[in-house]
């Protein structure tokens, strides 16, 4: 079907099959980099490939470890915006994709999968403006080509927050504090699981955090962050 009905490449323009060329992937999205296990932020080129952050080790986050597959910085930044904002959904599976190929790539280091994933819920006003849930649209293709089934209803948002995006660093823990929790009918399939939590994007790490937390105050045993972009710390 592919071959019938070309599109145009999200970042380049171009004529391409898919929404985003093999052109610009090699370009943009190939790029091997050393990040910190836990949180996934960028580290200098001479850290060895099971290194931790120094702010994880002062601060150790709820979560166990992070899979990104590139940095939230031009021109990827403009593909988030466009699923998100520009209710471009083919884009979510080629997300999926490279969220995979760099979960595998993480795994030369026996990182273990998870058992099950799931998505970083949007409150219900912010999911009636926008009409579906990002993060969601990207866990559900990739948890068929991971072969790790999706659980739809494992977290739930009790409470609206404001926009991280918006909000001052120091904020944004205090926004998404008690924001979560774990639906009675989703708590024997939390206790002793290794649980992946799929988003988009990955900033401070504070709404992922607070999910983790939860999680684990409900008997997770491991949490393993998905998340197709990082934020790198300026």
């Amino acid at each position: 079907m592919s071959t019938l009905m070309p599109s145009s490449c999200a970042l380049c323009g171009c004529t391409a099959l898919q929404p985003i060329c093999t052109d610009c992937r090699a370009r943009f999205l190939s790029a091997p980099q050393h990040r910190c296990l836990q949180c996934a932020i960028p580290l200098p080129a001479s850290a060895t490939e099971a290194s931790i952050c120094g702010n994880c080790l002062k601060q150790p986050p709820a979560f166990d470890a992070t899979i990104v597959a590139a940095d939230y910085a031009p021109p990827i930044d403009q593909l988030v915006l466009s699923l998100k904002f520009g209710a471009r959904l083919a884009l979510a599976p080629q997300f999926a994709h490279m969220l995979r190929e760099a979960l595998l790539s993480a795994n030369r280091e026996n990182l273990p999968l998870p058992a099950q994933l799931a998505a970083v819920p949007l409150g219900t006003e912010r999911l009636a403006e926008r009409g579906f849930n990002q993060a969601h649209e990207i866990a559900k293709p990739l948890s068929r080509i991971l072969g790790i089934p999706l659980a739809r209803q494992l977290i739930a948002r009790h409470r609206a927050t404001h926009a991280q995006a918006l909000l001052h660093p120091d904020e944004r823990r205090r926004n998404v504090r008690g924001a979560f929790t774990v639906p009675s009918a989703s708590i024997d399939r939390v206790r002793g699981q290794h649980i992946g939590i799929v988003d988009d994007v990955m900033t401070t790490g504070e709404t992922l955090n607070e999910i983790a937390a939860t999680l684990k105050r409900f008997g997770a045993a491991r949490i393993t962050n998905l998340v197709f972009v990082r934020t790198p710390q300026k």
